[in-house]
């Protein structure tokens, strides 16, 4: 049973981005700081904004690295160096392609998948094995417009189901504090 300690949410700083589907692991940390009445702030020497909640009790990091997507790993391998926290006890909060808008899973660790905050992640932190909370966005249907349908404001829609994905997976996260992992993915996916 590996205990979260620290919850990344992955995307792009910068207003043009706030909107757009690849930040949607910065949406649902900006809604669970809330929730703890929380607020993030900037943390230089770990190249991002965190703030720190109580989940079930145990004190956990929520961080968003401010380095840009492709560069995420850095900001994570300094705060986990710094904090002592190992890559299982980490939980990195990403938008999916592969998975409709409204759809949330859990996963243990895994490869990249082609996303570059991921891809970014596991060469900085020396490994694979953190989990991961997987937010779908859908898919454009062609390769060849991934990279503009990202970096896009979602459909009114689209972000209504993102936003009830994301309570979903918020209201799941005291299992995750608790290494509960099997209760959170049993669940997180019969929704």
């Amino acid at each position: 049973m590996t205990e979260i300690q620290l919850i990344v949410g992955l995307g792009n700083p910068g207003n043009e981005y706030e909107k757009t589907r690849h930040n949607a692991g910065f949406w649902l940390l900006d809604a669970l700081a809330s929730q703890h009445s929380q607020t993030f702030r900037k943390e230089n020497k770990f190249s991002g904004e965190a703030c720190k909640i109580s989940l079930q009790e145990k004190e956990c990091w929520l961080l968003k690295p401010q380095t840009f997507m492709n560069r995420s790993g850095q900001a994570v391998a300094a705060l986990a160096a710094y904090y002592k926290i190992p890559r299982q006890n980490i939980l990195v909060v990403h938008d999916e392609l592969d998975l409709l808008p409204g759809t949330v899973r859990f996963k243990q660790a895994g490869g990249h998948g082609g996303h570059n905050g991921l891809r970014s992640l596991i060469a900085a932190l020396g490994g694979n094995d953190f989990a991961r909370l997987r937010i779908g966005i859908g898919h454009p249907g062609q390769s060849s417009e991934v990279s503009r349908y990202v970096l896009h404001e979602a459909s009114k829609l689209d972000k209504q189901e993102l936003d009830v994905a994301i309570a979903d997976a918020i209201d799941v996260l005291p299992l995750a504090a608790q290494g509960e992992h099997q209760k959170l993915m049993n669940q997180l996916h019969s929704k």
